[in-house]
């Protein structure tokens, strides 16, 4: 028996050996990999008292920020009365009859008093606007205004009650890697809630730099556009517009405006009625190996500047054809979608500071954003603001000149006599005086209504155009 027990106190002293040996050569090695990752250029990551990887951390997050959100997203029903063939008869006679159709999407309460951000497209054509709260209440609601550009639309419902809604967090703030949740009503499932991470910023799908989406994989489809991307937090930081398929459905990608970009629209709608875009004045492209190469520069991240627009901020400011913008304020500028998506948080007579890169030194040049002095009208083309000699020239005490003709209607406008140069100087009978009265007088107009264009032709002569 004394034998037995001798064998088994030293079994049990020789694995306590092994055990302690073993656990200091971990603590050594572990010393040793902490001191070499110090001094590297790899990230260092240290843990704290505050942060934690346990999933039910991440649980209680998802938790909290979906019932923040669930109750101030929306259901969205547009109903629209469109007129089509309704029996083969109709389509061999070339019929038509008025019927309703019905589409669906999300909203985000944005205030307690019934303001609701959604998409555009949502709402666009609608002849009435049904909201339904995540209580199952519901309200008719009317528009207040849209940006068409961004995708954005601000309705208004009169509740009995102050409403639950999201306040807007700081997209600029939010990294690439983040979890964030969609919040919608995906093929009229209310309340639905997906998550995912922030797998990239500032991206363009329209392929000519006017969009600055924030790319996610939470899983987004149809019915959840115009609801809510929110962050751990559950502040508001886009609104889900778009999804990258082949057959409609969720594949993978998702993607939402930023909510510095939609509160920025929505500021304005409700101050001024339509969107009050500033302007930097540069033209040029995003910087890479290959047009590095082209240029003759080592640069290969930032935004090569070609040209200054003449009259802008950028041409008072000093900015010069071969500068490198590589910021605006803190924001780093990798390619004209992180350019356009910034200065769309911006109005004009603000002031940005540009970082910029010339002859191989860095400025900091303060850049006051004025407003377009060019807009488009589809069916014409390129319109400015006229000087005084461009009025005189055509006897008109006020108007906006057509600077370029659109190259597909180009050839009507000259048979009917208006040339390029021609002043335009009412839009369904609105006065023109600058081109953001021409924006103004378009997004007035009812839905289905014709742009009634006064002209004042090369004879001198005033002419209405129906388009």
């Amino acid at each position: 028996m004394k034998k037995i027990l001798t064998l088994i106190g030293v079994s049990a002293l020789g694995g306590l050996l092994t055990l302690g040996g073993y656990k200091l050569f971990i603590e050594e090695n572990q010393s040793e990999q902490l001191a070499v990752e110090q001094v590297s250029d790899l990230p260092v990551y240290v843990p704290t008292n505050t942060t934690t990887n346990n999933s039910a951390a991440f649980t209680s997050s998802f938790v909290e920020a979906a019932e923040k959100s669930i109750d101030a997203v929306v259901h969205v029903k547009n109903t629209a009365i469109v007129s089509a063939p309704m029996t083969m008869s109709d389509y061999f006679f070339g019929r038509s009859q008025p019927r309703a159709q019905v589409g669906t999407g999300s909203g985000v309460i944005i205030s307690p008093t019934g303001y609701i951000v959604t998409n555009n497209h949502v709402i666009q054509n609608a002849n009435e606007i049904s909201i339904t709260l995540n209580n199952n209440k519901t309200y008719m609601a009317e528009l207040v205004g849209t940006d068409e550009a961004m995708d954005i639309a601000l309705i208004k419902i009169d509740a009995d009650e102050d409403l639950p809604f999201l306040a807007f967090g700081d997209s600029d703030s939010a990294k690439v890697g983040e979890w964030v949740l969609a919040v919608g009503n995906p093929f009229n499932l209310n309340s639905t809630v997906t998550a995912g991470i922030i797998s990239a910023k500032s991206r363009d799908l329209s392929g000519q730099n006017t969009q600055s989406f924030i790319q996610t994989d939470a899983a987004v489809n149809p019915g959840n556009s115009g609801g809510a991307l929110v962050n751990t937090n559950g502040d508001l930081i886009g609104i889900n517009t778009a999804i990258s398929s082949r057959d409609g459905s969720y594949i993978g990608y998702s993607f939402a405006v930023p909510s510095n970009i939609a509160r920025k629209i929505v500021n304005d709608i409700m101050e001024y009625g339509n969107v009050q875009n500033g302007i930097l004045g540069v033209v040029g492209g995003a910087l890479n190996s290959k047009a590095a190469e082209q240029l003759g520069t080592d640069i290969t991240e930032g935004f090569y500047v070609s040209d200054v627009t003449e009259d802008t901020g950028a041409e008072k400011a000093g900015i010069k054809s071969g500068d490198i913008i590589k910021k605006i304020d803190n924001v780093e500028i990798n390619k004209f979608s992180d350019l356009s998506g910034y200065l769309k948080t911006k109005s004009p007579n603000d002031v940005v500071n540009v970082t910029l890169i010339r002859d191989g030194d860095e400025e900091i040049v303060p850049v006051t954003l004025l407003r377009p002095s060019v807009t488009i009208i589809q069916p014409i083309g390129y319109v400015k603001n006229a000087s005084e000699e461009d009025l005189k020239k055509y006897e008109a005490d006020y108007g906006v000149k057509i600077s370029e003709f659109n190259d597909n209607y180009k050839s009507d406008w000259y048979n009917a006599g208006v040339e390029e140069g021609s002043i335009i100087t009412k839009i369904n009978g609105k006065k023109l005086y600058s081109v953001d009265d021409v924006q103004a007088a378009i997004k007035g107009r009812g839905f289905n209504k014709p742009l009634l264009i006064e002209v004042i032709n090369k004879n001198k002569e005033k002419v209405i155009y129906r388009l």
